[in-house]
């Protein structure tokens, strides 16, 4: 198998009734090796497969398809070279994934049941799974069925939804998996580390898991615990890379959203189910997904110490290339599924909301070449990070200001089409979602160029190239 770029990420999801408008949500970092790779954004037509047998770019696994394919938004590599990497997206269905949040499993658990080295892997996941599910329970079934026959090349974190549920899996190692229904009160918080906890094998309605996963962990005495059966205990890791590089941004999620507890950002013993202590707003999870550690010592941006700027790994990195947001609003019937998109470093990139019951995304977003054109959605955006951080104390708060007026227009043309919509159905609703996504594409696109514009004039002035002469001379 080629080396796997897409190795580091972070999740959120939400139960509806945890949310302010009583949406789901579930959202995701695609963070890369590399700091430059470029993303596409664009609606999958549904099609008839006859026949078609799927093989991987990245490590050979293959599978027959099944023969209906629903339409579906898709996020996959420009340069599908190690394969397609479509990561994330919402069926016509409206049920979505994201795919994958890697994890590691620990060398016990492996040492019996070892990764498959040309089984199913985080490249092909979503391909295999979203066109061809009709609930989130489906999702984890499928993908649970997949791995039986074939296995798994990777310890994966996958989160699913529908109109009833938020259901994470998370697969450890070549054959053994665990899932759980996310309450709909609670949130959650994952990176890159297996999080899911206490399994109850009576309650099916909550749990699902590998068949005979509880005679592995028998037969080869795993179990470290007395008086539980805890996943994370079984089957994850607790180590020093954990606590630099995993556990922090649990801790500063649950932080933003339970600011009142107290919590040791190295700790391994973190509830991966929470309560947050306010209804939680999409602004809430962008603004996690934006984060690094913002306004404690440990911000790479900020004031602290250099130990301390560079102790932990933040969310929002340099090499995040495709921040999404996946929302359903249970209120609303005719307009459910939103996909907010931030391309580049989402610390800097506003979130672009698109409704996923449309033909098309815009033509922005299909295009990313090789190299730098404004043209593409994709470069735009990475242009606009790179001018940010490189005078980041002069231009942050212009930038600020640039996100929140575009998130207020956001949510402002969000209700006006809704209004619009309740008025269509079928084939006119899809036509006009269609647009809707062009508009507000083109107007995301053109403000992004004016403040870009705005910062690099401003730039300008800051160079150190700068002579003034002193009259005394």
């Amino acid at each position: 198998m080629k080396r796997h770029t897409h190795s580091a990420c972070t999740s959120i999801m939400v139960g509806r009734k945890a949310s302010i408008d009583g949406s789901s949500y579930i959202a995701r970092n695609e963070d890369n090796f590399f700091a430059i790779w470029p993303k596409k954004f664009y609606i999958q037509k549904a099609m008839i497969n006859d026949g078609k047998v799927y093989t991987s770019a990245n490590n050979n696994f293959s599978l027959p398809l099944p023969k209906k394919a629903y339409r579906y938004s898709t996020s996959p590599d420009a340069n599908p070279v190690e394969g397609l990497y479509e990561e994330d997206g919402i069926n016509e269905k409206n049920v979505g994934m994201s795919a994958t949040e890697s994890v590691t499993a620990n060398e016990k658990v492996l040492a019996y049941d070892p990764l498959v080295e040309d089984g199913i892997a985080e490249d092909s996941i979503t391909t295999v799974v979203l066109p061809y599910i009709d609930s989130a329970r489906e999702g984890v079934e499928r993908l649970g069925e997949i791995i039986s026959k074939y296995g798994s090349a990777e310890s994966n974190g996958i989160e699913f939804f529908d109109e009833k549920e938020i259901w994470y899996m998370e697969v450890a190692t070549g054959h053994q998996w665990v899932a759980i229904r996310i309450p709909d009160d609670c949130y959650v918080v994952a990176a890159n580390q297996i999080g899911i906890e206490d399994i109850d094998f009576t309650d099916t309605n909550n749990y699902l898991w590998s068949d005979g996963i509880d005679e592995f962990v028998e037969k080869y005495q795993l179990n470290p615990d007395f008086n539980r059966w805890d996943f994370r205990h079984i089957f994850g890791t607790n180590t020093k890379k954990d606590r630099h590089y995993n556990t922090p941004r649990v801790w500063y999620g649950q932080k933003t959203l339970n600011p009142s507890i107290e919590q040791d950002p190295e700790s391994s013993e973190l509830p991966f189910l929470r309560k947050a202590e306010k209804k939680i707003s999409v602004e809430d999870i962008q603004s996690i997904l934006s984060s690094h550690y913002n306004e404690t010592q440990f911000d790479p941006l900020g004031s602290g110490s250099e130990e301390d700027k560079k102790r932990y790994r933040a969310i929002s990195l340099s090499r995040t290339e495709n921040s999404h947001i996946l929302q359903l609003r249970h209120n609303n019937s005719k307009n459910q599924a939103i996909e907010w998109k931030a391309l580049g470093v989402p610390s800097f990139s506003p979130y672009v909301p698109f409704f996923t019951n449309a033909n098309t995304i815009d033509e922005s977003y299909g295009y990313a070449p090789e190299k730098l054109d404004l043209k593409s959605a994709y470069w735009l955006y990475e242009t606009l990070n790179m001018v940010v951080e490189s005078h980041y104390s002069d231009f942050v708060e212009l930038n600020l200001d640039y996100q929140k007026e575009l998130s207020s227009w956001a949510r402002r043309r969000i209700f006006e089409v809704d209004e619009q919509a309740q008025k269509l159905s079928g084939s006119k609703l899809t036509d006009y979602l269609t647009e809707q996504n062009r508009q507000i594409a083109e107007h995301f696109n053109k403000e992004t160029k004016v403040h870009l514009d705005d910062l690099i004039t401003k730039g300008a002035e800051l160079s150190k190239l700068t002579f003034k002469m002193d009259p005394n001379l």
